[in-house]
């Protein structure tokens, strides 16, 4: 093993982001990536520390703190997050057969099967838990406020402006289970969505209907991976707490990686379902002289029309635009350039890199799919190093009420 993956590894046994070892070990984020990419050797000091603090690299051998559940679990990128810091999954919902599959292709030693349709699942058939995991698809309410239903004679009250949309089945689990703290992430447009109707309703539902403590925050995930890609997380409380986004700590954007990171190389192992036998992406991701003739016609349309519209070509030093899951389609928005050639799309394995599901301290993914439903998968799914981070601002909180409940049975 070469220094620079042993310190991967025992960096990901100690349970650190890059950003957290970085600080422990006295060192720059851009330096401590330097080391996890094997562009430079770390230091034997900062491996000896680490070596030091390094608990077991499974979850699974290590008593679970608390029991969670995974809604529109999609491949697992919640789950992702919060298993390192001592999650147990209890139960899992996902309608999409080909996310079923790769989910079950990376977890397979769940005692649990895969739940289909939230909105014909019994909630009593939903095991106790502590922490509820959601990442929610975004649908307008459109039912009017409470003052114009009082107007009209009409009936209010619970999540009355969310019947009919998913949301309404994730409130209506929180309300039936009371879990001690619940997650949900969704697009940054969210809080804009329907002319903001939306983001109210979530918010009077959670906050005013149910009675939890509410905080949230918009996260770039390019502190932690090569691509401009938004979420908001919104994490409740049963019990009033001192917990808030406003103080939680996100690693420099400037010093995140770069594409280079994450795109195959000459040299790097080979990889067979995605690359050539020297572990450069294969020929059939580079662009038809067709396709990449189009795309150029459609931007240079576009921009004599004074729009924005069109293709985004990388290298290695850049930061990619946000992972779409049309990107099946034609790959535009995040073309990789190639020297004498046509620009390729990213591989599968790329955009598993790029979401961060593959890096230094994991194994490689497993991707069951055709690449049309992996690029879906992906475009769909969470950056897991954003989740891991949200996952360890929150884990101090969760063992606390964890503690304070059991102190509380005890007496």
């Amino acid at each position: 093993m070469t220094q620079a993956s042993e310190f991967s590894e025992l960096r990901r046994q100690a349970g650190l982001t890059v950003a957290e070892a970085a600080s422990r070990v006295g060192y720059g984020e851009r330096t401590v990536y330097r080391w996890e990419s094997g562009e430079t050797p770390p230091r034997k000091a900062a491996v000896d520390l680490l070596r030091t603090m390094k608990t077991s690299s499974d979850p699974k051998s290590r008593p679970p703190v608390f029991r969670f559940i995974d809604l529109f679990a999609g491949i697992g990128g919640l789950r992702r997050g919060f298993e390192p810091i001592g999650g147990h999954c209890v139960f899992t919902c996902e309608w999409d057969r080909y996310s079923k599959a790769t989910y079950t292709a990376n977890f397979p030693d769940d005692e649990h099967k895969i739940a289909d349709d939230i909105r014909a699942v019994d909630l009593d058939s939903i095991p106790a838990h502590d922490v509820l995991l959601a990442g929610f698809p975004c649908q307008p309410f459109s039912i009017a406020g409470v003052s114009k239903k009082n107007a009209l004679n009409r009936p209010h009250g619970f999540a009355c402006e969310a019947q009919g949309t998913l949301f309404y089945n994730v409130a209506s689990i929180i309300r039936h289970h009371r879990p001690k703290v619940f997650v949900l992430e969704n697009v940054k447009n969210l809080v804009n969505h329907d002319k903001g109707t939306t983001f109210r309703v979530i918010l009077d539902v959670l906050r005013e209907q149910l009675g939890y403590q509410v905080s949230y925050r918009v996260i770039n995930a390019k502190s932690w991976v090569p691509q401009h890609r938004e979420r908001i997380f919104i994490a409740g409380f049963r019990e009033a707490n001192d917990f808030s986004f406003a103080n939680m700590t996100i690693p420099e954007p400037a010093s995140g990686p770069k594409l280079g990171a994450i795109l195959h190389k000459p040299g790097d192992p080979a990889d067979p379902q995605f690359t050539n036998a020297d572990g450069t992406a294969a020929g059939k991701y580079t662009l038809s002289e067709h396709l990449w003739g189009y795309l150029q016609g459609y931007a240079e349309k576009h921009r004599l029309k004074g729009n924005g519209f069109g293709f985004g070509l990388f290298g290695p030093e850049d930061i990619a635009r946000t992972l779409s899951a049309r990107y099946h389609k034609d790959g535009s928005e995040i073309l990789i350039r190639q020297e004498n050639a046509v620009p390729r799309r990213l591989t599968p394995r790329e955009c598993a890199r790029l979401m961060g599901f593959d890096s230094p301290e994991r194994p490689p993914m497993r991707i069951p799919v055709s690449d049309t439903q992996a690029y879906r998968q992906f475009g769909n799914s969470v950056v897991v190093p954003a989740v891991e981070a949200v996952a360890r601002h929150l884990q101090g909180h969760i063992e606390k009420v964890l503690k304070t409940e059991t102190t509380v049975a005890a007496a």
